[in-house]
Order: structure tokens, then sequence, then C-alpha cells
């Protein structure tokens, strides 16, 4: 793999940027003016490197065959689904497939790679909570940070990679640390102590500022911390973008420009936007389709590039906003994801286990009885399942019971014990509008709707193209950071369209504030052992049930009259055309614009008398 003049000049600018920042930071503690000490407990003082993992190579995705036109030199980190875990991977469209990089039987997610590209930094749940670890790209040892019971999550080097910068929740709610890299210690120092959500923070290379998501202002806005002024007057917001949702700041290499991505509720439409810090006074300027922006160099700027089902991985040069990576499909939705130089030539310990293969989610099996006719699919009666018709087709039985039994470890309770609906027979008319559902196939159930109006389920809105879907959440019986996540998104409310005309025409508003606690997020789960979202109906806004929120179906490819067909024969599906035959008699059609025909009357004539 070689790559362009261009390519070598950014890396090295890139190099040279990082080395820079690093020896032109005034001093390694980046203390605040008047800092609140925070009561996170202080990590472990006996931390040590774990033995060395196993992780293993998976080639989801081509290698390509040539350079690509202005690629950065440069790998990326990412947090992807696999096996019902959350993994890390390494990966670069031109030179690297998917690598793994972590394998064991827990989330890690939030990768950041370190300044001088040895470490990745990361949230993990290795000893059931969320904790900070460090994972050593040379040996493949993990260093573990933190040590609580609370979420700690979205980490963020300093420029000299002594300091680390995150999220934690706390009884108030979310909020931003700052701790020492190498000396446990030292007591973190609380940069945010409030009842707001403060959220992805990330660390400036000029050192002193962190910009970071914060609702502040009423709704979640890009804010940055001065950790040179004082506290009355380091906060300072600057997205100022009123009835938009920004999330996600990523500061350029050499600090001088900021990205973020904005979603529009109204719309649903995300985009990135990009602030020049040396001219704070001009708006941000529109790059293009996007919700997580991650800068590989000073002219190309990364994104997520997410769809209904499926997301891509894609890249913007700038000014020009031109893509300088076509879109490449990922294995599933990132949950976090990082650029930068690596110290070591990957994979290099890490193809160890190359010949590993993921574990089966849930083994298919045929358990259809003996009158089930050649070529059709048998429906499989649901064990401990309340609906109207508790049952299933064979080919997904086995799919969802895996996903009950994932769901119920993961919320604590089994969700799916009480459905609205699973197979409907053809006998039985749903909504309008729904005369075509996956139901009618066997392939799909619907969530019991009283748990929205119960508080323990939301949903978040998410649009694309004209269509709308939905991320469902789940709230979780163990509220003490050991199941789920805090949410970072406003879910949906649709009680509200009958407070007010505005509502009404909109479907409903969001919520006023994110719920706290911690959520189970249903949509990304279940999508991992093949269950998947359906879109709403174009009348949803005025018609609720048209909303189709609730609902996840297992097509796997097929379309639904495909589906049908392993249930029912053909003619069970032809709609038949009324025909109204002739009537014997030729009956006259009296007609309202004409009078009868006046019937011939004889008039009495006078007689002469003689």
């Amino acid at each position: 793999m070689t790559f362009d003049h261009r390519s070598q000049r950014c890396a090295l600018i890139l190099a040279c940027l990082l080395l820079l920042g690093s020896a032109c930071t005034p001093s390694p503690t980046p203390t605040p003016a008047s800092p609140t000490v925070s009561d996170t407990p202080t990590p472990s003082q006996t931390a040590s490197e774990a033995a060395t993992q196993t992780p293993w190579i998976i080639t989801v995705l081509p290698q390509a065959t040539q350079d690509l036109p202005g690629e950065a030199q440069g790998t990326f980190i990412l947090s992807l689904p696999d096996g019902g875990y959350d993994h890390l991977f390494a990966y670069n469209p031109a030179s690297l497939p998917l690598t793994r990089l972590t394998a064991s039987p827990w989330d890690d997610i939030s990768p950041a790679l370190s300044p001088d590209g040895n470490w990745v930094l990361f949230a993990s749940r290795q000893n059931g909570y969320w904790d900070l670890y460090m994972l050593n790209l040379q040996s493949g040892g993990i260093l573990r940070l933190t040590d609580s019971p609370e979420y700690d999550g979205a980490p963020a080097w300093s420029p000299d990679g002594s300091w680390l910068v995150h999220e934690t929740y706390t009884d108030q709610g979310m909020e931003i640390i700052i701790r020492s890299a190498i000396d446990p210690s030292v007591l973190p120092i609380q940069i945010t102590n409030d009842t707001f959500l403060d959220s992805s923070p990330t660390w400036s290379p000029l050192g002193r500022q962190i910009a970071f998501v914060s609702n502040r202002s009423g709704e979640p806005e890009i804010w940055i911390v001065d950790l040179d002024r004082a506290s009355s007057d380091q906060f300072i917001n600057v997205s100022n973008s009123t009835g938009t949702l920004e999330s996600h700041p990523a500061w350029s290499p050499d600090g001088t420009r900021l990205a973020w991505a904005s979603a529009d509720p109204v719309t649903g439409l995300t985009s990135l936007w990009v602030w020049n810090i040396l001219s704070p006074d001009a708006p941000a300027v529109r790059i293009g389709a996007g919700d997580l922006p991650v800068w590989q160099d000073q002219e190309i700027l990364a994104t997520r590039l997410s769809a209904p089902t499926q997301v891509h991985l894609t890249a913007y040069h700038l000014p020009s906003s031109l893509l300088t990576l076509p879109p490449v499909l990922l294995p599933g939705d990132p949950q976090g994801m990082d650029f930068g130089v690596t110290s070591v030539s990957l994979p290099g310990i890490f193809a160890a286990s190359a010949s590993l293969t993921p574990a089966l989610l849930y083994l298919p099996a045929e358990d259809g009885g003996s009158d089930t006719l050649p070529g059709r699919t048998a429906l499989v009666d649901l064990s401990d399942v309340v609906a109207s018709y508790p049952q299933l087709s064979d080919a997904v039985d086995e799919a969802f019971q895996a996903l009950r039994a994932r769901v119920a470890l993961e919320c604590g309770w089994d969700v799916l014990a009480n459905l609205e609906n699973a197979f409907v027979p053809l006998s039985v008319p749903l909504d309008p509008g729904l005369e075509q559902d996956w139901l009618y196939s066997g392939r799909a159930f619907t969530l019991n709707t009283a748990l929205i109006q119960a508080g323990w389920m939301v949903v978040v809105r998410q649009d694309f193209g004209q269509q709308t879907w939905w991320r469902i959440y789940l709230y979780t019986t163990a509220q003490d950071g050991s199941m789920g996540r805090p949410l970072a998104e406003q879910p949906w409310d649709f009680s509200t369209r009958s407070g007010s005309s505005q509502a009404y025409e909109q479907g409903g508003t969001l919520m006023d504030s994110i719920p706290g606690g911690y959520w189970l997020d249903l949509t990304a789960l279940a999508a991992e052992f093949g269950w998947e979202r359906l879109p709403a109906l174009t009348t949803w806004r005025t018609y609720y049930s048209g909303a189709h929120f609730n609902e996840l179906a297992f097509t796997a490819g097929l379309d639904w009259y495909t589906a049908m067909l392993e249930l029912y024969p053909p003619e069970a599906l032809t709609t038949p055309t009324i025909v109204i035959p002739p009537t014997r008699t030729v009956t006259r059609t009296p007609l309202y614009y004409r009078s009868p025909t006046p019937t011939r009357t004889s008039t009495p004539r006078p007689t002469n008398t003689p």
C-alpha cells in the first residue's frame, strides 16, 4: 500500500501538530479557576495490566485495490456490535480490513486513540459497571482507570496524553470530569456541577478548552469551557442554534475549527457543521449529511452516515464538501469512533486468533408438526407469552426466544412476555393502512403500548428522507449502573397531540427534558438478533396507530408477499374483484332531475243543450 505525496504531507503535518501541541502546553495540570472537587471515587492505585486478550480478525469490509483520492493516512478505531456485544475494531478503507481489538463477552464503547498512538482509551462493562480502560496496542494488555458503580463514558485525551476528560452519571445527571491518565492518586476535577445534561466532552489540541454538549440553554447546544477563565464566565455557547439539537463535537487537529452534528426535530434531518474559532462571530458552515464527525486531517472530515437499517462510513473534503471516501457499509451502528496514526502496524498480535468465529446468538430449528404442507412453514406456539394469538413462524421463533431471554437479562424484567400482538390471522382485520402488515406473516410482534404510557418505554424519532422511524428504549429495573446506559437523546411525546393544534399536526412534540436513569436500546439489541424496526405510515402525525413505533419484524431480506407464501397458498392472498351480475328484468332507473312522464287524461267538454 503506497500513499500519494499529499497524504504523506498531511501525515507529517498532523504529527508535527501533535508534537507542537504537547510542547506548547503551559502546564500538565489543566486546573480551571476555582475547580469543584468531584465525589467520584478515584481509580484503584493497584491497577495493573490484565492478561492479554485474544482478539481476532474478521473481513466484513472488502479491502480497496487502490488509493482513494484525498485519503488521510491513519487508522479508524470503531466500536461495533458483534456477537451480541459492542467490541473495538481497527479499520482503514484502503489498507486494513476490519480488525478485532477486543473479543470478551461485555461491551466496549467510545474509543479514543492516544496522541502517541500507543493506547486506546474506552468505556467498558468488564466488571459489570461502566468504567474507563486503556488498551495497549503493542502488547494487547488492558489497564483499568476507574472503579465505581456510576456510569463513566465518552473519554477524550488531553493534547499531551497526561490527562483525560469524560462524562459521568451522578444523582444530578450527566457531568464532566477531568482526571489524570498516569497518576491514579490525583483527585479528579469536576468541571460541571449542575442539574443539566453535560456530555460528549472533547479536548482542544491547543490544551486549554473543552467542548461538550449541554442543555443548559433549554435544548442541546455545543458549549466550550475555558480552563483559563473564572468560573462565572468560563462556559460559552458556540452553536447558538435555536430549534435544533446539537451533538458530538470534534476539534480539528490544529484546534482552530470545531465540528458537530445538528438535527432538526421537525424534518428529522441531521447535518454536519463546522465553526471557525478564529472568527467567532461568523456563523457555522454546513458540510453535509452525517451525525458523528471525526477529523482525519485538516481537510478531511469523516462521519457516520445512518440509514433506517444500515450505517455507512464516509468522509468529506473541506471546504468543497465533496466526498473523499465513498460510503462504506459497516456491519452495525458504531458506538463511537476515532481516527489517528497508531504506533504499531496492525494487526500484529491481534491476528493471533484469526480462525475464531463469532458465537451464534441462537440456533434455528424446524419445529413444525407433521401436518405442515411441503414448502410451507408452520406456526409455533410461544410458551408463557400473553397475546391474542401467541404464535410465530417456525422460521423465527428461536430468534424471538433468544431475544426475549437477552432483553430480560439486560433489563431485569421479561418485557416480551406480554405483547400487544404476535401472529395475526388473515381473518382478523388490523387498523386502516395495515392491510399488509408483517404481523400477518408470523414474522413480527408488537410491544404492549401500555409500556409507553406507564413510562417504562420511550421512543426517539429518527427521519430518513420522507419516512419516520423510531428507536425504542426500555427502562431497566436496576438503576445502579449495572444495566443499560443513560439517555442522550430527547424522546418523542405522543400525549401532547391532545394539548394543542400545532402539536396535533406534528404528531406530538419532543419531551421537555431527557428522562433520567438507565435505559436499554432495544432497537440496537434486536437488530443483532435479526429483528428490524418498521417505518411509520405517512399519516402518523394525525393517526396514532400509523406511528408503528412498537413493531419489530424479522424480514430476513424477504418482501411481504414472499413471506406470506410461507404460510398461505397464493389463492389465499388474491383479493377477488366484485362483479355485479346483470338483472334479467330491465328496470327503469328514475332520474332525480326528470319529472315523470305525464299520463294523458280526457278532459270533459261542455255539451250544448238545445
